[in-house]
């Protein structure tokens, strides 16, 4: 039988009034592609549902010829309050810096993802996609992220980036306040941390690996 995965993604389209920001686009395609591979059926979801906004510093002009037919469910996500979780095994949050804005505390998504760890679910996400986990607590009232060894965009990352003043806070210093063991390597380098179901990656260098660690845990 099929598995059913749910991506979630931003509807974001500028961090300020003068940095357009949305979807980083490899941190979805990648991951989209290695779980239509695996036979798995994909629905893209969005806290507002309709046209996802893409960042356009994740745009090349030539996408690889196997991102073909990536594009087209974005063009209509699905609202994330519409969605009943328990049709899927594993839900996976793409970044961009558009998640800094819309995922945090939201209702919808804290929603979805309660599910998620309390029937303990594959959970993946990478870069900036944790930021969905901000606020998240399972039925029990505990951070979904506390105790967790996971990674994500990092603070020195950021800094990199410069946009470090710009964001309305730091991932990695919010996703230790609530209690997770993250771990972070050098700027941009490939890294996945896996805690039982929770799969997490720290940059778009690492999307593919962290969805072929995410397929690994589903196919457990």
């Amino acid at each position: 039988m099929s598995k059913n995965i749910l991506m979630i993604v931003t509807n974001a389209g500028w961090l300020d009034d003068d940095h357009k920001t949305g979807l980083w686009l490899s941190e979805y395609a990648e991951p989209y592609m290695e779980f239509t591979q695996a036979g798995y059926e994909v629905t893209t979801a969005s806290v507002a549902g309709g046209e996802i906004p893409i960042d356009p510093n994740s745009i090349s002009g030539e996408e690889p010829d196997e991102w073909d037919g990536v594009m087209e469910p974005l063009k209509n996500t699905v609202k994330l309050d519409e969605v009943d979780p328990s049709k899927y095994d594993g839900v996976f949050l793409p970044g961009g810096h558009g998640t800094m804005v819309d995922f945090p505390d939201n209702e919808a998504m804290k929603k979805v993802l309660q599910h998620f760890a309390d029937e303990d679910k594959v959970i993946g996400s990478v870069c900036h996609g944790p930021a969905g986990f901000v606020g998240v607590k399972d039925s029990d009232g505990k951070y979904i992220v506390d105790g967790k060894r996971m990674t994500g965009f990092t603070n020195e990352e950021e800094k990199d980036t410069q946009l470090d003043s710009k964001v309305p806070f730091l991932l990695e210093t919010r996703l230790t306040e609530h209690g997770a063991h993250f771990l972070a390597e050098p700027n941009y380098t490939e890294h996945v941390e896996a805690d039982g179901k929770f799969v997490t990656g720290q940059n778009p260098q690492s999307s593919l690996a962290t969805a072929r660690k995410f397929v690994q845990k589903v196919e457990q």
